[in-house]
């Protein structure tokens, strides 16, 4: 279970400083997935091996590493593209987002000619997709390292100190000297990093990309999130609570498994949830103003 909530739980940090600034990312999953294509294509080209290849290569560790570089900072790119237009052209995230889950779900597609790149590095699948560090499933063990620093970033340093001004109070934070659009492109960019760690461990998990495996990805992150604590309204969250929140439709989800129920029926309980968790939001933003 702490294997399969891995990856969703890298993701979902990104997206906890993006709701915290007031923000949404709808764009993760297709982010992940064109990250997850752009490093596997780097990775097989520098292997040397044959684009048709399926299964594992001999790539080294030299290679495995370009290719992680490459898909973080696609996924930077991708990221500062959506604080561009949020900030700058002053568009709704919203809006701005769900134009980019197209449009990097489509670029996955036109780089990948439609079907999943089926060849990864051994040492990448063995050591990281399956292997143990000090104990732990080496995913796990990227996640909690993830988890470590994204909370020290958010909670002790100016950055972090800035990114819950921004979504307390937009106009207050710009009158006190914060730069809003610097801010917000930084915002972003981390969303967009996380989901480029996350395609390579995602790689590394399944020895494949997955383009048609990341369809719900966005809705299970803004549930985590927002069942960890974090406020959909912006300026309340922390990195803790989505990491408690995480689990809780990575539960759900086993639990149909377990229980034989279509998979259809899980996409049905996701919307739930989500629906459900802000609901909740909003009822504490109401007892909070009352107190």
């Amino acid at each position: 279970m702490t294997i399969n909530a891995a990856i969703i739980l890298v993701l979902a940090i990104g997206q906890t400083y993006v709701i915290i600034s007031n923000g949404i990312d709808l764009s993760v999953g297709s982010v992940l997935v064109f990250c997850s294509v752009v490093s596997a294509q780097i990775m097989l080209a520098l292997s040397g091996e044959p684009g048709t290849t399926f299964g594992t290569t001999s790539a080294g560790w030299g290679v495995i590493l370009a290719g992680t570089v490459a898909a973080i900072l696609t996924g930077i790119a991708w990221g500062l593209l959506n604080g561009f237009l949020v900030a700058v052209a002053k568009i709704p995230a919203l809006i701005v987002t769900l134009g980019t889950l197209g449009m990097a779900l489509g670029g996955a597609q036109i780089l990948s000619g439609g079907t999943d790149v089926r060849a990864m590095p051994e040492l990448l699948v063995t050591h990281v997709g399956s292997g143990r560090f000090l104990g732990l499933p080496t995913l796990v063990a990227i996640a909690a390292l993830v988890v470590v620093v994204a909370g020290l970033v958010l909670h002790l340093t100016r950055f972090g100190l800035h990114t819950y001004a921004l979504g307390s109070n937009m106009e207050g934070a710009r009158r006190s000297g914060i730069s809003v659009v610097r801010q917000t492109l930084g915002v972003y960019a981390v969303s967009g990093a996380m989901a480029g760690i996350a395609a390579v461990m995602a790689n590394a998990r399944f020895a494949t990309t997955t383009i048609n495996g990341h369809a719900m990805d966005n809705l299970t992150t803004i549930s985590a999130v927002v069942l960890g604590g974090t406020s959909l309204f912006g300026g309340v969250g922390s990195v803790f609570g989505t990491v408690v929140g995480v689990f809780i439709p990575i539960i759900l989800l086993n639990g149909f498994v377990i229980l034989g129920i279509p998979p259809f029926w899980q996409t049905v309980a996701m919307g739930a949830v989500l629906i459900l968790a802000v609901w909740i939001d909003q009822l504490k933003r109401r007892l909070r103003k009352r107190g």
